[in-house]
Order: structure tokens, then C-alpha cells, then sequence
């Protein structure tokens, strides 16, 4: 009995689901319902949530516009999906702008702010059949009708390139709105063209059609837009030169391509590389505010009147995409380099990369080309090219270039650094070939003794820059060294006779084979000044020779001694001599020898290795210390040693009275005659038995600096440099190319002019403080080719072609607004706030977003602007049929956009007798929204009705 209970209760529940599963509920009867009431529900949820709430739940902005936003739900009607669009602005603006660049093309058309848009999902994106968009329509009013909505709904018609619309729009308790736009692709009426035949279109949709509307006043609200563009650079009227017929590649940037002038021809990179103008132009927009007319032949004066007429212009750059990908310029040549030096750990010697027996060659790439001896010889001349004179090694320099260790731009491992980078499309084979020959020309150089190009002869070896410009500058000097002792050696052997100058004054004739001067006052003076010539150089305690008087030149007391003295830049002060009471002279002496910094490391190393002694710092000074003593003892025949300890080290001379001495170990004058001899002793470093010091000055003789060995031997410093430079291992070659490369590129760009543009300093100082941070591991000399510097210098490379494309923009809006510097500035520095979050990404990533910026124009700048739009050529007037006016230098508007719309007082107008007392206002009836050329023609209409 249990179970059959249990049985039946189960089979009048089933019943009891089947009875409610078949209830009809007929307020949804009809899927037409069902759809309208979907569409009620969605509409329903967006008024509810409200633009704050659509943003969190995902609500899109538009490109086209900061402050307009969708939100889209999806929905479906019998076997069709539609998606149902909701455009809405964060800030409701209560002034309808016009013109206003940021708006939705159906805002611009029918002068609406929020509106939805309901289209099928399909490819088309339109509603093809006339009957299913009037029906959608009429679902969407519906449902917007029910929640109480004022939305106007558009629905896309036709063939998608019409921009077709049907709209309709609730606007309270009487009236509606209907939308209809559409557009004429070609074979637009002649009548079109001109804004008379605009302006009767316009009046013909609320006036009788039989009327003449030529003889009839309508006061209609007129406003234009015309958008002018400059023309492209391809249609410029530049010939080519007539050199066409050499088609031979060039491989090095100095090779001429061409008499075509370049925009860039005056720019520093030019000598290098021609880069693209990413401002290919610019877009004018000339804005006639609202105005009422009231006839066909005023709307005829506006068309012939000039575009300067108007109120607003409007200038936007057409910015050219390209700037998205990769492009030849320094930044894509020194990630060529990269490649290169990471090879270079491959081989010990640069020959090992162009010889076919080394066994790794098959290591190389077939890609590697070696260029052609006629562009390698091409490199050389303009490598070694002499000019008339040295070259202006700061030019260019920013100030945190010398924090870079390379190379001055103008120096002559700089230019090779630069030629490199283009020479065979800077691989590692062509390198080492372009190298090989380098070194080669420098030999011939010091083989021939002629003058090494590009590299300076005198003052002291910049140890800031890399080794190699320091060797070369090295044996620049050395260079000059040979031939001064050759043009001597010239001079010398010219007469072997003895001529007066030979003889002394006291008649006896000089031993030696060098030419023998007379040993007088005016033989030191003259002496002294030829010695200063030739790089000697007045020692420490010595005065100046052109700041001495007459009487401060002759000895005081005449004493035999006096008349052999040589080489003497005259007495020190007050200082006398120990043991002959004699003024103490100061000589002329050598300069140090000039040493780079790896001889400074060796020294260095030295010195630790040894210990940091007083005796074997003596020991490497030896030949310094044997010079500066002859040539003392040659200036002071009576000196002892002691004098020359209180000349050159006046801290070793200790005064045993304890009074103190006068400067730099001087007593005082009064104290001479009365104290004399001084009472004082030598330091314990100086007195101690077996002093080095004393050594020297005993073997020391009394010769003249100009009659002493040169401290630098030239000949075996040259041939030390040149076995350098040619047993130099790749990888060493390569990490200083790839410093002095980096700086040489950011020196050449740094001289680019470009005004005030202060973001563009600013990531100039920027580049150099990263290259700087970056390429310092490069010093160190303890690479590999797995480093992870490796990688810090390929991501450097994608710093620099952000700020190259950046100084590209820079300079060229510099050049093209130099009367209006205020727009070359505005212009920028919105291009640099658009380009700045991109520029962590590589060129290879895809970026969708455009440059658009529009600047409002003074008037001041108008005919700067104007003069912009040149007029056009003969060969460039024949494509362009100008039918329409308002022309500017020749050129027709790219774009002509009119409202016009007319009001109607409501309580006196066509709506007056059904109108409540609320009503009895001024209401827009009827808009129309004209966009076109000469060739296509776009019309969006709206009309007011009660209905």
C-alpha cells in the first residue's frame, strides 16, 4: 500500500509540471514582444547603472575621442543576432560644440550627444532590406518609449560605403525626431558643387517645391568647415640630376647618389644617411562660426571670399607612420656593430676573419660581403683626406660626451668608427678588411713622415679617451718629432766651414760636430726662444722669460762662471748659490715624455709590484731627473747638488735656524748677505748613503736642454704604436669602436638645431647619461661574447633610434616654423606626449593609436601658414578639377562640411495649434549636415514633428 502511494503522488507531480509547462503567458505572446521587451530590459540596465558603473563593467573608449564611450550587449531576433550599441560622454558638456574634432561621426551629422545603435552581426554591418530596418527601428522606439528614454536609436542601411542611417528619436510628450542620411559616391550635380545649390537643397525640404528659391528670402543659420592639406612630398616638382646612368652602388654615405635635394641635406646625420620626414604635411582647418543668411547670393559672396576671412584656423600635422617600424639610421647600423663584436671573441687576430685558411671562417656568413676595392679606397680618401687645417675636435661635444671613452667626433678613429657602421653593412668581415687597410695607410704615413690627418701634434695625450685615439695622437706626435729632427739634420749638413758663430767670445773654436753659437746674452735668448719652439719647457721655480726685466737677465756679479752659462730662463728670484754666492738661474728643461694610459698602468704596476719606495720611483724618473740636473748644472756652473735639491724639491732643503724660508723654500732677501752661507741640510730621503738622487747628479753633465737626447724617442714609440694597432685582438678593436661609435652617432645628432624644444634637450642629456652607464663595462677589457653587456648594448640601441626618430621630428617642424617657433613647440610636445609610453617597446611592436593633435592658429601665424600651400605647379594643376571656391594659394578644399538649420517659434509656427503653453518656445526643425567634395557628396537630415 506504501509503494502505490507512492507511486500515484508521482505521477500527479509530472502531471501537475506538464499542466504548467504548457501555460501561455500572452503578455509575451509574439517574439516581436519578446524582442522589444529584451531590448527594454538592456536599455533599462544601462539608464540604471548609469557612466560610472559602465566604466567598471567594461564600457570601451573610442579612439577618436577622449571623453565618448560604448557599451554593447548582443541580442537575437528569430535566426539573426544584432549587437545594440550605447555611446555615452563622462563629462556633459551643457554647450554643444559644433565643430568639436572629437566627435562621433552621428553626433557631427544629426548634432545628437548620447544615441544607441543597433546593427546586425553580420559582414556587412548594415540592414540591407528597407522593411527589416524600419522594423528594428520601431522595436528599438518602443522600448526606449516604455523606459522613458530620450535616446535617439540609428539603425546602418544600404551598401556600407553610403554611410546610410535611419534614426528616430523621442523628444517628450508631442514631438519626434527622424534621421535620414545618405551619400552620392560619384556624378555629383554640378549644382551641388557650390553652396548656392546647397543652400536651395536645404530649403527645398520645408518650402514648396514650385517656389523659386532664387527670388525668395529664407533666413537659414549657416556654419562651414573646410580642411585643407598641403601637398605630398611625391608630387614635389624635384627633378633628378642628370647623372642618371651610374648605377653603381655606393657603400660608403659619401658617395654622391644623385643631385636631388634632400630636406635633410643641411642636417648633420646627412653626410651619413638620408632620413625620411616623418612630418609629411600638414592639414588646415578654416571655420566660419554660425551666421544667419538669408539668400542664394550671399551664400555665392561666401563662397568666393577668402579662407583668411574666416574666424578659427586650425592647424594638424600629418605625422607618417613609419616611425612605427625600423628604419636606417644610427640607431639600426650600430645594432649591426653589436653583432659584430659579439663575433669577434671568435678569432685572435683581425686577419682571421678575412683569410679563407682559418679554420672558423666557415663560421661566417655568407652575407658578410667584403665591398669592393673602389669603395674601400673611396673610405680611405675620405678617412685620410687632409684639410687645411686640424679640425675642431669640440664640435658637437655635449657636455657629458668626454664621460664616454671614445673618440673626439672630427678625430680620425671617430671617422673610421662612423665609416664602419656604413662600410659593407658593418660586418665583422668588412670590418677587419676596412681595418687591415687603416692600419696600412697610418704606416704609410710614418714611413713618409707626413703629418697623420685629423690628429693634433700638440699638448698632452687625452687620457679620457679611448687607447687607440691616444696612440694615434701619440704617433701624430712622433710624426712631427721625425721631421723636425729631419728638417735639422737638412739644415746641419748644409756647411761644414766654420763661420763666426763657431767661435767664442774669448777666441777658442767649440769641439762637437753641431753648429757652435757664440755664447753671449743674446745667443741664450735666442736659444731659449727656439727651445720653447720645440716643446722644451721652463721648469717649475722658473720665470717667465717674457715677463723678466732687462737688469733681471744679466748676472749680478761678473764672475768668469757667468759667461759659460747656457740655457738659462733667468734667475730665480733672490735664491743665491751655496758655495759661489751667485744668483741661481732657472733652465730651460725637457718636457716629461708623453705616455698613454696603458704605459701609466705600467708604470703603475711597477710600482706596487715593487713597492711605493722613494728609490724606485727615482729609478723610473732617472732619465727625466738626468736632464733636468744637466741641463741645471748647464744654467748654474757652480751649483752643487744641494742647490739643485732647493730648486727642484725645496721640501728636501730643511732650514736648521728654524726661521722660515720665503716661497717655495726662498729666504728673505734681507736675510742673504748677513746669514750667508744658509745655515740647512738636506732632507733624510736626500742625505741618506747611496741616494739615487746624488748618483745622477754626479754622472749628470752640464748640457743644455737643446743639446740633450730627447726624452721621447719618436722612432721607437712610432714602431711600438704601429706593432699595437697591428697585433690588436678583435674583441679589444671591437669594444672600443663600439664606444667611440655610440658617442661619435650621439655627437653628430647633438649638433642638430632645434630650437626650444626643452623635451628634446632634456632626452639628448638623457641618451648620453644611459650610453654612459651602459658602455662603462667596455672599459673594464673582461668580456665575453655570453656577457650580458651584450644585451644592455642592444637594448641601448633601441633607446637611441627612439631619440633618433624623436630628433628627426624635432628638426623637421624646427625647419618649417622657424617665424612661429610657438607652433614647432606645441607640436612637439604633444607628438613627445604620445610617443613617450612607446618608447619601451621595440619597433618591431604594432601600435595602433594615430598622432592627432589640432593647434588653434593666432593671426599673426596665418600667412605664415599660408605661404605653406604653395601653388601648384602646371604638371600638378592638370589632376585637380577645382570646382569648388574658397580657394587658398590655388588649392581647392580636401573637404567641405555646412550645417544648416532653421527654427520655428512654436506658438506661432507650423506646430502652434496642437502645442501646450510649455511648448512655446524656438525649436531647431529642421538640420542638415552637408559633407563632400567635387566628387562625393554626403547629406544627413533631421526634422522635428509633433506628432
Amino acid at each position: 500500500m506504501a509503494s502505490t502511494s507512492k507511486v500515484d503522488s508521482s505521477v500527479d507531480d509530472e502531471a501537475e509540471e506538464e499542466e504548467f509547462e504548457r501555460f501561455d503567458d500572452f503578455t509575451l505572446a509574439s517574439s516581436w514582444e519578446r524582442f522589444i521587451s529584451e531590448i527594454e530590459a538592456i536599455c533599462r540596465q544601462w539608464l540604471a547603472d548609469g557612466s560610472k558603473n559602465l566604466l567598471e563593467k567594461g564600457a570601451i573608449q573610442l579612439d577618436s575621442s577622449k571623453n565618448l564611450y560604448k557599451a554593447k550587449s548582443e541580442l537575437k531576433y528569430f535566426m539573426k543576432s544584432y549587437c545594440m550599441e550605447y555611446y555615452f560622454e563622462i563629462k556633459k558638456s551643457g554647450e554643444f560644440t559644433v565643430w568639436d574634432c572629437t566627435l562621433h561621426d552621428l553626433q557631427l551629422c544629426f548634432g545628437v550627444k548620447e544615441f544607441l545603435v543597433i546593427a546586425p552581426q553580420s559582414a556587412s554591418g548594415v540592414v540591407l532590406d528597407a522593411p527589416e530596418a524600419s522594423k528594428l527601428l520601431s522595436a528599438v522606439a518602443i522600448a526606449l518609449s516604455n523606459c522613458s528614454s530620450l535616446w535617439p536609436a540609428f539603425v546602418p542601411v544600404h551598401d556600407p560605403s553610403r554611410d546610410a542611417f535611419i534614426g528616430i528619436q523621442n523628444m517628450g510628450t508631442i514631438f519626434t525626431r527622424r534621421f535620414e542620411a545618405d551619400r552620392i559616391c560619384s556624378q555629383v550635380p554640378v549644382k551641388l558643387m557650390h553652396l548656392e545649390g546647397l543652400y536651395e537643397l536645404f530649403v527645398s525640404k520645408f518650402a514648396y517645391s514650385t517656389l523659386d528659391f532664387s527670388m525668395h528670402v529664407f533666413k537659414v543659420r549657416f556654419t562651414m568647415k573646410l580642411t585643407y592639406k598641403t601637398l605630398p612630398y611625391d608630387d614635389d616638382d624635384d627633378t633628378r640630376g642628370e647623372d642618371v646612368e651610374n648605377t653603381e652602388p655606393t657603400d660608403f654615405p659619401g658617395g654622391e647618389s644623385g643631385n636631388r635635394t634632400q630636406w635633410d641635406d643641411d642636417c648633420p646625420w646627412s653626410e651619413w644617411y638620408s632620413a625620411e620626414d616623418l612630418v609629411k604635411g600638414f592639414g588646415l582647418v578654416v571655420i566660419w562660426s554660425e551666421k544667419k543668411v538669408e539668400g542664394s547670393f550671399e551664400m555665392a559672396e561666401i563662397e568666393n571670399s577668402s579662407p583668411h576671412e574666416a574666424e578659427k584656423w586650425i592647424l594638424f600635422p600629418n605625422i607618417s607612420d613609419s616611425w612605427k617600424g625600423n628604419r636606417i639610421g644610427f640607431a639600426s647600423q650600430l645594432l649591426l656593430l653589436i653583432d659584430a663584436f659579439k663575433m669577434s671573441f671568435e678569432a685572435q687576430f683581425m686577419e682571421d676573419f678575412v683569410s679563407v685558411e682559418n679554420p672558423g671562417s666557415d663560421n661566417l656568413k655568407s652575407s658578410m660581403v667584403i665591398p669592393s676595392p673602389t669603395i674601400i679606397d673611396r673610405v680611405l680618401k675620405d678617412l685620410f683626406h687632409e684639410g687645411v687645417q686640424l679640425p675642431d675636435f669640440a664640435k658637437g661635444q655635449h657636455r657629458s660626451s668626454r664621460s664616454i671613452k671614445g673618440a673626439p667626433l672630427e678625430s680620425l678613429f671617430a671617422q673610421f668608427c662612423l665609416h664602419s657602421l656604413w662600410f659593407g653593412n658593418c660586418n665583422i668581415r668588412a670590418i677587419a678588411v676596412l681595418w687591415i687597410e687603416f692600419v696600412r695607410e697610418i704606416r704609410w704615413y710614418w714611413e713618409e713622415s707626413q703629418p697623420l690627418p685629423k690628429m693634433p701634434v700638440n699638448g698632452s695625450i687625452d687620457l679620457s679617451t679611448c687607447l687607440i685615439n691616444q696612440k694615434l695622437q701619440m704617433l701624430a706626435i712622433c710624426i712631427e718629432k721625425m721631421r723636425e729632427l729631419n728638417e735639422e739634420f737638412q739644415d746641419c749638413i748644409g756647411s761644414n766651414d766654420p763661420s763666426p758663430a763657431d767661435i767664442k767670445e774669448d777666441g777658442q773654436a767649440v769641439d762637437g760636430s753641431n753648429n757652435l753659437r757664440i755664447p753671449d746674452e743674446n745667443f741664450d735668448r735666442n736659444c731659449d726662444s727656439q727651445l720653447t719652439a720645440d716643446g722644451l719647457r721652463e721648469s717649475g721655480n722658473a720665470v717667465q722669460r717674457y715677463t723678466m726685466k732687462p737688469q733681471d737677465v744679466a748676472s749680478v756679479d761678473k764672475k768668469p762662471s757667468d759667461f759659460v752659462r747656457r740655457g738659462s730662463v733667468g734667475k730665480v728670484g733672490s735664491m743665491m748659490l751655496l758655495k759661489s754666492y751667485q744668483s741661481m738661474h732657472a733652465p730651460f728643461t725637457q718636457d716629461a715624455p708623453l705616455m698613454t694610459e696603458d704605459m701609466h698602468e705600467e708604470r703603475l704596476h711597477a710600482v706596487e709590484a715593487f713597492g711605493n719606495s722613494f728609490e724606485f720611483s727615482a729609478q723610473l724618473e732617472r732619465d727625466i731627473l738626468l736632464s733636468d740636473m744637466s741641463a741645471f748644472k748647464a744654467a748654474n756652473p757652480d751649483a752643487v747638488f744641494e742647490d739643485f735639491i732647493r730648486w727642484h724639491s725645496p721640501g728636501d732643503w730643511l732650514n736648521d735656524d728654524g726661521k722660515e724660508n720665503g716661497p717655495s723654500g726662498i729666504p728673505a732677501v734681507e736675510d742673504l748677505k748677513e746669514n750667508w752661507p744658509p745655515r740647512g741640510r738636506l732632507s733624510q730621503r736626500m742625505s741618506e748613503h747611496g741616494n739615487l738622487w746624488r748618483k745622477i747628479w754626479n754622472e749628470a753633465p752640464a748640457v743644455q736642454a737643446s743639446e740633450q737626447k730627447p726624452l721621447l724617442d719618436p722612432n721607437r714609440e712610432g714602431e711600438k704604436i704601429l706593432h699595437y694597432l697591428e697585433t690588436l685582438r678583435p674583441n679589444d678593436l671591437l669594444e672600443q669602436m663600439v664606444c667611440t661609435a655610440f658617442r661619435a652617432s650621439a655627437d653628430t645628432l647633438n649638433q642638430t638645431n632645434f630650437g626650444a624644444l626643452k623635451q628634446m634637450a632634456m632626452k639628448m642629456d638623457q641618451l648620453y647619461i644611459t650610453m654612459s652607464s651602459v658602455l662603462k663595462p667596455l672599459q673594464a677589457n673582461n668580456l665575453s661574447g655570453d656577457s650580458e653587456t651584450i644585451e644592455d648594448l642592444r637594448r641601448l640601441c633601441v633607446v637611441f633610434e627612439h631619440v633618433e626618430k624623436l630628433l628627426t621630428v624635432a628638426a623637421s617642424l624646427h625647419r618649417k616654423f622657424l617665424q612661429a617657433p610657438r607652433i614647432s613647440e606645441a607640436i612637439f610636445s604633444d607628438f613627445y606626449d604620445f610617443y613617450l609610453p612607446k618608447m619601451g617597446r621595440g619597433s618591431g611592436q604594432e601600435d595602433v593609436q594615430m598622432f592627432d593633435m589640432k593647434l588653434q592658429l593666432r593671426n599673426h601665424e596665418r600667412q605664415l601658414v599660408s605661404n605653406m600651400f604653395m601653388p601648384p605647379t602646371a604638371n600638378q594643376s592638370w589632376r585637380k578639377v577645382l570646382s569648388m571656391g574658397n580657394l587658398l594659394n590655388g588649392h581647392e578644399p580636401i573637404l567641405r562640411e555646412i550645417i544648416f538649420s532653421s527654427s520655428d517659434h512654436v506658438n506661432g509656427g507650423h506646430y502652434a495649434p496642437s502645442t501646450p503653453r510649455a511648448y512655446q518656445q524656438e525649436i531647431e526643425t529642421y538640420r542638415m549636415y552637408i559633407c563632400g567634395t567635387s566628387n562625393d557628396l554626403r547629406v544627413a537630415l533631421s526634422v522635428t514633428s509633433c506628432d
